[in-house]
């Protein structure tokens, strides 16, 4: 039986090996857009190598590998169903319109490979809670992981098909989604996102050592929060999208809570 650190590798290359493939394909289609559907497939990759790595599969193993497979590919076909016939996303088409000549091999190392790397980090919980003998039966902090993955997953999903809803409808064109979820934050999706992780993490935790993977949703949480997530996506909504400045004195970025009442300046009362 391999070592935690052996099976660890074991995921590093499988990840790799998985973004390479992503990247050549994306060559192909002149999109590296391609990369974001195969972000939750990924985790999902991981989960079952790591499962079928594990000395014996538990029932509480089999539930973590499932619910991961369930995130992770619900996930991917949401990007896949988004983005299908949309072109290349605006980040890469800038980076390839800065670097033209060298893209094509500089994405290998700055897109795919440093997605690989990043997935192979963050999934470490599944790791722990799929190599880790003890605990052979559910525990109350797998109850609560469970509990903190519904709650996360049922947000992330739940806000994406709010928004694909309103997106379908053609009198919402231009119009800001502020109603169901999104009424009580401004990224749902990315909430839930770091509260599945935060869930996986309680697995990880239930197992003996397994509080060195509290890394994982931590880093998580920062790159929603601080950076590929809300920051990136503020700017461009703030300039896009009409009374969206509203919007935001209203209602947090990040964590739900109730709307919070506009309070009237004497600007308020000047005539237009």
């Amino acid at each position: 039986m391999y070592s935690l650190a052996e099976v660890s590798i074991r995921g590093l290359a499988a990840a790799l090996s998985m973004m390479t493939v992503v990247w050549v394909l994306s060559l192909f289609k002149r999109n590296t857009s391609i990369v974001d559907v195969f972000w939750g497939l990924g985790f999902a990759l991981l989960a079952w190598l790591y499962f079928f790595a594990s000395e014996a599969a538990t029932p509480r193993k089999l539930l973590v590998v499932t619910l991961v497979t369930l995130w992770g590919l619900r996930l991917s076909l949401y990007i896949l169903w988004r983005n299908w016939g949309q072109g290349e996303d605006y980040r890469y088409r800038e980076m390839r319109e800065r670097n033209p000549e060298t893209f094509a091999l500089r994405s290998l190392f700055t897109v795919f490979w440093l997605q690989a790397a990043l997935l192979w980090v963050i999934a470490m919980p599944l790791l722990q809670a799929e190599r880790s003998a003890m605990p052979n039966r559910l525990t109350w902090l797998d109850v609560l992981g469970a509990v903190v993955f519904a709650v996360g997953f049922l947000f992330e999903a739940g806000a994406d098909w709010q928004l694909a809803r309103f997106k379908a409808n053609s009198a919402n064109a231009g119009k800001l989604l502020d109603r169901g979820i999104w009424r009580y934050t401004r990224h749902p999706n990315y909430f839930g996102d770091a509260m599945v992780w935060w869930g996986f993490f309680l697995f990880a935790a239930a197992t003996p050592t397994g509080l060195w993977t509290i890394f994982s949703p931590l880093l998580m949480t920062i790159l929603l929060m601080r950076v590929s997530g809300v920051t990136l996506l503020e700017k461009k909504l703030s300039t896009a999208k009409p009374g969206y400045r509203e919007y935001v004195e209203r209602t947090n970025a990040f964590f739900p809570w109730f709307p919070r009442r506009r309070i009237r300046g004497p600007a308020d009362d000047q005539p237009a």
